[in-house]
Order: C-alpha cells, then sequence, then structure tokens
C-alpha cells in the first residue's frame, strides 16, 4: 500500500477521520505508533514514519500509543480484487482461522495459491500474514485487559495463545510492559458476566436507520430492538468447541463508535465474535468515496451503512423466505423456522431466548419438515438445498468467499434465482457491489418497469451498488418487499 507522507502529515494535523485506519504513524522520538485521529500533541513531520498497518509498525519496534489505542481502529474496505484478497485473508485470521488451518488452507478458500496470497498480503499490509496474526492476537489481548474483566489466563485463551509463559514473555518483548501492569493501569471493570468493545466507524453512520432495517427484520427469538439498542443471540465456533450467547450493541459514549456487549459465555470465542460483528454493522465503509461515486443519489442520507451479517446461512435462509412477500410475513416464517429447529440459548433478556438453526440441522431435515411451518414447498426444499451444500463444504457465505462462484453456485440451487444470490453477496458476503435484480423497490424507486433497463442505469453506481439499493430503497416511504 503507498503512503504519501504529504498526504499522511496533513490527515494527521487535522485529526482526519477518513484516515483512521487506514495508516497509523510512529514516531521515532517517543518508538510510539499512533491513528491518525490522535490527540496527542502533533509530532514533528521529520519524526514521522508511515505504516499500511499496525502489524506494519510493531515489527519495526514501535509499540502502540494507550491514548488513542490502534485496536480500536476501523477497518479498511475496499474493491480492488488483489486488496479485496488481502483483506479477506486479514479477516479470516482476525477470526482466528489460523488456529485451525493452515494458511495455503486459507489461501485455497479464496481461491488463490498460498504464494500469491504471501504477495498480495505483503504489499497491502507491510509484513506477512504470520506476523498479521501475531500483532492481531496481542492487540485483542491488550483490548481484552483494557476492557474487561476476564482473567489473564482467560486473556491468554482467548487472544489465541497456547501457552501463558509466551503470551506474558511475547507480551513483555513487544509493549515493554506485563499483562499485569497494563491491567492495573486499566479502569476497573465490575461486571465479570459480560465484555464490553467499542468499534470505531468513519462518520457519519446512520444508526437510527440500520436499528430500523434490522428491527423490521429482526427473528423472534433471535433478533430484537428496544430503544437504540440492537441485540441478539450468536452461535461461535472455535478449535472444536461451540459457543453460543448473546450480544448488545448501542451508540458508545466514545467517538464515533458503537459499543458491543457480549455475554462471557463467548469469551472463549471473542476474534470469530469481533469478526462478525464488524460486517454486520458495515464499520469498514468509507463514506467519503460512497458517496463521491453515487452523488445526488447519497445526498440526503450520507451515513447510510450497508448491513451484514453474523451468520450467512441465517440471511440465506432469510433471502429464500422473502421471495415475493412482505418483510413482516418473511419474519414471521423464519421466527417460525427458529423456534422449531433452534437450540434454546439462556440470556437475561426477555424474549431472547434462541440461537438460529445451523445448516448441518436443516440438511438433515426432511423439506416436508420445513413446508409444514407454512413455508412454500419449493422454498422449503430451496432451504434444504442449500444448508446441504453449506453443510457438505461446497458454499461459504462469509465476506472474502469469492463472489462470481459463489452466485454461480447459488443460482445453481432450484429456486435460487439472480435477486436471491444478489441479496444474499450483499449482505452475507458484504460485496458492495451486489444489485439484487429485478427489485420491485429498486424499480419503483428507478421509475423502472424494465430490469434490464435498471440493470443499465445502475452501472453509473459501480462499485458501490448495494449502497446504491440502500438509498433507492430509502427514497420510498414504505420499507421495501421481500427482504
Amino acid at each position: 500500500m503507498f503512503l504519501d507522507p504529504d498526504q499522511c502529515y496533513r490527515a494527521l494535523r487535522t485529526h482526519d477521520a477518513r484516515f483512521d485506519g487506514r495508516f497509523f504513524v510512529g514516531v521515532g522520538t517517543t518508538r510510539i505508533y499512533c491513528r491518525p485521529v490522535c490527540t496527542a500533541k502533533t509530532p514533528l513531520a521529520r519524526n514521522c514514519r508511515y505504516f499500511p498497518s499496525a502489524a506494519a509498525a510493531e515489527t519495526q519496534g514501535f509499540r502502540p500509543c494507550l491514548r488513542c489505542r490502534p485496536e480500536l481502529a476501523p477497518g479498511y474496505a475496499t474493491v480492488d480484487a488483489n486488496r479485496r484478497i488481502a483483506q479477506a485473508a486479514a479477516g479470516l485470521i482476525e477470526d482466528g482461522r489460523l488456529e485451525d488451518a493452515s494458511l495455503a488452507a486459507i489461501a485455497s478458500a479464496l481461491g488463490v495459491t498460498d504464494r500469491h496470497l504471501r504477495r498480495v498480503f505483503g504489499q497491502e499490509f507491510g509484513v506477512s500474514p504470520v506476523e498479521y496474526a501475531q500483532t492481531q492476537r496481542l492487540l485483542l489481548a491488550k483490548r481484552l485487559l483494557t476492557d474487561t474483566a476476564l482473567p489473564v489466563l482467560d486473556v491468554a485463551m482467548a487472544s489465541g495463545f497456547s501457552s501463558l509463559r509466551r503470551f506474558n514473555d511475547l507480551f513483555r518483548t513487544r509493549y515493554r510492559m506485563t499483562p499485569g501492569g497494563l491491567r492495573k493501569s486499566a479502569p476497573a471493570r465490575a461486571n465479570a458476566d459480560r465484555m464490553t468493545f467499542d468499534l470505531a466507524y468513519r462518520p457519519p453512520y446512520d444508526w437510527p436507520a440500520m436499528l430500523a432495517f434490522l428491527g423490521r427484520r429482526a427473528v423472534a427469538g433471535v433478533e430484537s430492538v428496544d430503544g437504540r439498542r440492537y441485540r441478539r443471540t450468536m452461535r461461535l465456533a472455535r478449535a472444536g468447541r461451540i459457543h453460543a450467547g448473546w450480544i448488545e450493541v448501542a451508540p458508545s459514549p466514545r467517538k464515533s463508535a458503537l459499543r458491543v456487549t457480549a455475554s462471557a459465555s463467548l469469551a472463549g470465542a471473542v476474534p470469530a465474535l469481533l469478526a462478525r460483528v464488524k460486517p454486520l454493522l458495515d464499520l469498514a465503509c468509507r463514506p467519503d468515496e460512497i458517496a463521491l461515486a453515487l452523488g445526488p443519489l447519497a445526498a440526503a442520507n450520507p451515513g447510510l451503512r450497508l448491513p451484514g451479517a453474523v451468520d450467512g446461512f441465517e440471511i440465506a435462509v432469510r433471502a429464500i423466505l422473502g421471495q415475493q412477500v412482505t418483510v413482516a410475513a418473511a419474519t414471521t416464517i423464519a421466527g417460525r423456522l427458529a423456534a422449531a429447529f433452534g437450540d434454546p440459548v439462556d440470556t437475561p433478556h426477555e424474549g431472547l431466548d434462541r440461537l438460529f438453526p445451523p445448516a448441518a440441522i436443516i440438511a438433515a431435515t426432511p423439506p416436508g419438515d420445513i413446508a409444514a411451518l407454512g413455508i412454500i414447498a419449493t422454498r422449503a426444499r430451496a432451504i434444504v438445498a442449500l444448508a446441504r451444500e453449506i453443510d457438505a463444504g461446497a458454499l461459504r457465505l462469509e465476506p472474502g468467499a469469492p463472489v462470481e462462484e459463489t452466485l454461480a453456485a447459488l443460482e445453481r440451487i432450484p429456486g435460487v434465482g439472480p435477486w436471491t444470490a444478489h441479496y444474499i453477496a450483499m449482505r452475507a458476503l458484504a460485496w458492495p457491489d451486489a444489485f439484487p435484480h429485478p427489485d420491485v423497490a429498486v424499480l419503483k424507486a428507478l421509475g423502472e418497469k424494465n430490469g434490464r433497463r435498471a440493470l443499465a442505469r445502475a452501472e453509473d453506481w459501480r462499485p458501490w451498488r448495494s449502497y446504491a439499493v440502500l438509498h433507492l430503497w430509502k427514497s420510498l416511504e414504505s420499507p421495501p418487499e421481500g427482504k
């Protein structure tokens, strides 16, 4: 990633939030690295070095600033092919995949060779994937020590370290302090039954719009919206174990951040937890780039974000259920499916008591049992076929999955057409250039009756057509049908 020193220094002097997470600055006189939004006194330009990632700064001997906390920086979204591969690999690493799989396996999942992955990863982040993974584990540990009451041993295990001794040695060597020393300097955390994380974003962020979108589609027992808070249950797999619990999301007292509270039962899968929540809330979004591409279409609602998913299978099922029915009808049926096949889970929140069923359970269920819930037989068969593809490992519905191959695989499933496939790509794959067609609400907003003409008009919005769809839906007084 090319970093222009003059541009970086201007962003640093003005604390420009648009560049937060896009680069980090190392100060030679202190050997500390910061985010460009850090409120500390701006260093002299001659003392600054710029890095494309926190890992690149740390491998050069810089330690993270305790004021701006580099581990809180938002991610960076891109649609360029090689950079998207690198970003996808980074997402899988942050998800903890290198603990359970080799780099070659990650490269294979992304459809490239491990040699190519190392090359594009180094170009994007300035370090190897292994070095990046080590820094991510340390930064996660730093966050857990600062923001939670987890014991140091639990912090080490949750961050992906197999030994407390190794964790202590590496933490002390890299950060020049012990984990216990950092814990003593952090504010006291009273609630041991939950964890709290602040996740940063680049403003503007239309949280009411995101909340309304998720609230209209909230599956009974699995999701709920209460005031300005979104809650849901989660199931996460890590190192062969299943962790179940709940999360709550609300605006943070911190500037430009959302606060995620999670049950302590998810402590063993924190990397996966954060890796799921970030695309759900579209925290890597670049509003300035999207506004520039969409022009007048985005002017009225510049803070719209693309709602993602914590479970690609769940979103895909919702998309199939939503074919040619209203949002309310699809949501009701999804609630029946969760009640019939989802496992119960304990939470302190009323009405939040069910996990959405995993693909493995639905794959083993006769389509007739699905149809008995009031689901049209063709859709019931499509849901079971989808579940079997995912359960067999033939289909991945997560950010970083190859888009064109995934779209083609989805459309090979009887009952899944272009609209459904693109909607799944838009949310489950966090693909910014999806265009569900022929979408009734999009055609209405465009004043078109022909899907091909709508597709032709949408060419002007590449590579951010998913956001264009959101703005078109938003332009209608009533919520779109079938989503």
